[in-house]
């Protein structure tokens, strides 16, 4: 959820294949001192320049040298994997930091498992408009996240072992103006987007910072998973200002942008079929609706959606939404399932809601009361929903820094 302070920024231990310390993973002699340069340009090969990465290679120096040549077969064996692994991957853009802690763990299982929301689509809503103010929630398991989690925004379950969070690290917190200036009513402050993967026992396996360095667009929004690409945006931590929707394979976490908007934006969702993405702004208070298969202006230029459509309802602002599809009880409307939470009167709200991507409309809505043992209301952050064993669960993650998975079935 929007707020205005945040962690300091800190490394996370491991190696940093992203910054291309090919040398490091050859030799498992520790942490790449190369931390600034970009993707594909900082291989300690023979002939390089340790010292400046900028420089190219000089082919005519190109010779092992004694030290090289007496590395183990088993080393070699190594660096040639890693090479390999990223020479099939997109470069990615230079500054952008991912940090392998377990370089032997896939990321994604593969093939790439389908999104749980949309596959058990048909099964969540039937289960899902039967809840009410007085369901009762049974706690089927907790798994405690390694690591700090910064400020968890959204989460996508991606098979039955892989959560992948997208998550905010503010270093400079953004200050109210005594009046607005320039459409906002804060500063920009400063920070980094984090995508991090975790194991279904909560092991740390990677941490990508997904936004460059002195962006203002440093804020990660809600995420969604379509089988192929996790959807999300890159915003300004303040409203009315600029945002970014982009999508990443989740075996590189690279980026790619999509087109760019001129305001925040939060939650993004994909319709597979129909190519529509909603994104919701600032308190989720307006969706803008996309045809995706368009062609849309190069960012930074900005895009203009193919509708805005206000938020009807005033329940709860949504925080994280996750694409469910069409089911018959709906017609053809293609609908999602959103939660998040509002501050009412100094009173805390949560709850859960299956809206049309159209209208915003919400279709069947129930309060949530649960919250962690860290005293956060439980829909206040990420959430994702799939069917395990015949019954709906619901995936809460909603304490900042040090985070907890709560995973729910109904009584």
């Amino acid at each position: 959820m929007e707020n205005e302070s945040g962690p300091v920024h800190k490394k996370t231990a491991g190696r940093s294949i992203g910054n291309a310390c090919l040398s490091v993973v050859a030799s498992g002699t520790g942490p790449c001192p190369r931390t600034e340069c970009s993707a594909l340009g900082c291989f300690d090969l023979p002939g390089g320049n340790a010292t400046d990465p900028g420089k190219p290679q000089q082919p005519e120096t190109l010779t092992l040298s004694k030290e090289r040549a007496s590395l183990s077969i088993g080393k070699m064996l190594r660096a040639l994997t890693v090479l390999s692994l990223l020479s099939s991957k997109p470069p990615q853009p230079s500054g952008l930091n991912i940090t392998i802690l377990h370089p032997d763990v896939p990321f994604v299982p593969h093939p790439h498992p389908l999104p749980g929301a949309a596959s058990d689509s048909k099964e969540i809503i039937r289960q899902f408009v039967e809840l009410d103010r007085s369901t009762k929630w049974n706690l089927v398991d907790k798994v405690q996240f390694e690591g700090d989690t910064y400020e968890p925004e959204g989460i996508v379950r991606i098979g039955n072992d892989r959560y992948f969070v997208s998550s905010g690290e503010y270093i400079v917190p953004t200050v109210k103006y005594n009046e607005t200036i320039n459409g906002t009513d804060r500063t920009a402050g400063e920070g980094f987007a984090h995508m991090i993967i975790f194991d279904g026992k909560g092991k740390r396996i990677a941490d990508a910072s997904i936004s460059q360095a002195k962006s203002l667009e440093y804020h990660n929004g809600g995420i969604d998973y379509d089988g192929t690409y996790i959807w999300a945006t890159l915003s300004q931590y303040r409203p009315n200002t600029t945002g970014t929707l982009v999508r990443m394979r989740p075996d590189t976490l690279v980026p790619e942008p999509i087109l760019s908007v001129a305001d925040h934006q939060g939650g993004a969702v994909h319709d597979t079929k129909s190519g529509t993405v909603v994104t919701l702004n600032w308190g989720s208070r307006k969706a803008s609706i996309w045809n995706g298969h368009d062609k849309h202006l190069a960012p930074p230029k900005f895009t203009q959606p193919r509708a805005v459509v206000r938020n009807p309802s005033s329940f709860i602002d949504y925080q994280d939404c996750k694409f469910l599809g069409r089911y018959e009880l709906y017609g053809t409307r293609q609908v999602m399932l959103c939660s998040g939470v509002a501050d009412l009167a100094n009173t805390r709200i949560g709850g859960i809601a299956i809206v049309d991507m159209e209208t915003m409309v919400p279709l069947h809505e129930v309060p949530v009361t649960l919250v962690s043992e860290l005293g956060a209301a439980m829909t206040k952050n990420p959430m994702d929903v799939a069917v395990v064993g015949g019954k709906m669960r619901l995936f809460f993650l909603p304490d900042e820094r040090n985070s907890t998975l709560y995973v729910y079935e109904v009584v």
